[in-house]
């Protein structure tokens, strides 16, 4: 296989729960063209039902092709869905990453904050890195979100930088604000909000489905100069968040 460029990743929306997420955007406090991995549900099934909280959209900057295809290029998508280190590699991995949360239900800050700082620390003492710098960094991390409340179509905007900058920005609709609210300067909080996601004890396993599928596609195509995937157009259905 030959050395893999800079290369424009040419990919397609998808639609969660009546959201529609774009093939493309620039994310908040970055220049960088991000492309859609994948996206899915939040829920819990309640008396038998199946309740959905929220619709979780991935993205990942152009370049994240290059460095995830040395690796799982050739990978199925069942491979890439049921190994951890895939996983690992977009959450944890040199490039930029993108998470848009986009309400179902109405939700308030600290609510949203509980449950993702949990999750965060869980995972910390899980790989022994719970210092007082991850602790100070969930304290910010809980201040940016002290007042907020956000109705459904809202949206939470996580720009995760690999030099370990979160960038939290938010959004009363569908739009992407130039500019994030407040950036947190931790590594370890950037990459576990992402891993709280698709991590082992991910809360959105049709988002990761949806990630293993159109990723292992993308890198099963990619070439020497571009990478392009088939023009379907996938449906929440493709990743079982329609679960009932």
């Amino acid at each position: 296989m030959g050395e893999i460029s800079t290369m424009t990743v040419a990919t397609t929306g998808l639609e969660v729960q009546g959201i529609a997420f774009p093939a493309v955007i620039t994310p908040p406090g970055s220049s960088k063209a991000h492309f859609l991995g994948g996206a899915g549900v939040r829920g819990l099934k309640i008396d038998d039902k199946f309740i959905a909280f929220t619709a979780i959209a991935i993205y990942l900057e152009n370049d994240s092709v290059k460095t995830l295809a040395e690796k799982w290029r050739g990978k199925g998508a069942e491979e890439c869905s049921d190994s951890m280190d895939f996983f690992r590699d977009i959450y944890a991995g040199p490039f930029e990453k993108f998470t848009q949360v986009v309400m179902l239900l109405p939700l308030t800050g600290d609510q949203y904050t509980k449950k993702v700082s949990e999750n965060c620390v869980a995972y910390w003492k899980a790989i022994g890195i719970h210092t007082d710098a991850e602790a100070a960094a969930i304290e910010k991390f809980k201040g940016v979100f002290k007042g907020q409340s956000f109705p459904p179509g809202s949206s939470i905007l996580f720009t995760h930088s690999p030099t370990g900058s979160l960038t939290i920005a938010f959004s009363k609709d569908a739009s992407i604000p130039e500019a994030g609210a407040a950036v947190i300067e931790n590594k370890a909080l950037t990459q576990a909000i992402l891993e709280s996601i698709i991590g082992e004890h991910g809360v959105s396993p049709a988002a990761k489905q949806s990630l293993a599928l159109r990723l292992s596609e993308i890198l099963n195509k990619v070439e020497d100069v571009e990478s392009k995937v088939p023009t379907k157009n996938y449906t929440l259905h493709d990743f079982g968040g329609d679960t009932k």
